[in-house]
């Protein structure tokens, strides 16, 4: 049995994904049978453990005893958990700045079922308090906040295009993702008919193509990136065209209605796939294909 965790407001993806797999549901927390990694889990508990407890220091005492640092997600019996987090060491879970490591120390998550009953896993699929990967957001300079998705992207997976790679952005409008990529110094094909924020200093690494990225023939470039709306299908058949000339892909599978769980299939055939739900995706998937070093 495993426990996860559905990202804020998108219980029903994760619900679809697990299905007759799905043993009780408390809020956004799911636990289920078998030993899988759902794909729309913000956060998976791997070893769930449930106690049971008499005393606010009982409680504390079972989970001081099998390591330091946890986080509540609380569901129920809110006063009873915050005074059993009083108990337990402090930690302190700042918005990070960008770049940095992901943390290296584990970080256990617990709750309350009810006032006796504790549910806890001291191993989780992210070392960040529910999976949610907060930075010290720039309000300044970027057109949109979707900038922040590649930042959670390129801090999960550890890579990112440096200086001089040559890389695409499609459907780049207002130019969020066109603008993380140039602050990298990497030479940015910005590709949309519609323009960038004319607000945003972008330096002379950004050439603007004005044409449609379903339109435009492939070329060699070091990353590929999308962040656009389209059908996921649609997206498929283009990052397919675009393969034979691409070395990474970075892109966000936008789920207009049901999700799609047959594209998801055909994206993780791809070979070096990832996908997740980033912190800063709604209704949304993040497709990662990075070459080996």
């Amino acid at each position: 049995m495993r426990a996860a965790l559905a990202p804020r407001e998108y219980e029903r993806p994760l619900q679809e994904e697990l299905a007759s797999k799905i043993i009780e549901q408390h809020g956004r927390l799911f636990l289920f049978e078998g030993d899988s990694t759902p794909l729309w889990a913000q956060n998976v508990w791997f070893e769930p453990v449930r106690f049971e407890f008499k005393s606010i220091s009982e409680a504390a005492r079972e989970l001081r005893g099998v390591q330091r640092n946890w986080w509540l997600h609380s569901i129920a019996s809110h006063r009873r958990a915050k005074l059993i987090v009083e108990s337990l060491p402090p930690i302190k879970m700042k918005p990070k700045p960008f770049p940095s490591e992901v943390p290296a120390v584990p970080l256990g998550s617990w709750t309350l079922l009810d006032d006796h009953t504790l549910l806890y896993s001291a191993r989780c699929s992210s070392p960040y308090p529910d999976g949610e990967v907060h930075f010290v957001e720039n309000k300044v300079e970027p057109p949109s906040r979707a900038y922040l998705k590649l930042w959670e992207a390129f801090t999960l997976e550890g890579r990112a295009p440096g200086a001089g790679e040559k890389v695409i952005d499609m459907g780049s409008s207002p130019g969020g993702w066109t603008w993380v990529l140039d602050q990298l110094g990497c030479e940015v094909f910005s590709v949309d008919k519609a323009p960038l924020s004319s607000e945003v200093k972008f330096s002379s690494r950004v050439k603007k193509l004005d044409e449609s990225a379903f339109g435009l023939e492939p070329f060699a470039v070091d990353w590929f990136f999308s962040d656009i709306i389209c059908y996921p299908e649609r997206l498929l058949e283009m990052v397919k065209r675009w393969q034979p000339f691409v070395k990474n892909f970075v892109c966000t599978l936008k789920f207009q209605g049901p999700t799609d769980f047959l594209v998801i299939q055909e994206f993780l055939k791809i070979p070096g796939s990832t996908l997740r739900h980033l912190t800063a995706n709604k209704h949304e998937l993040t497709w990662v294909s990075l070459a080996k070093r």
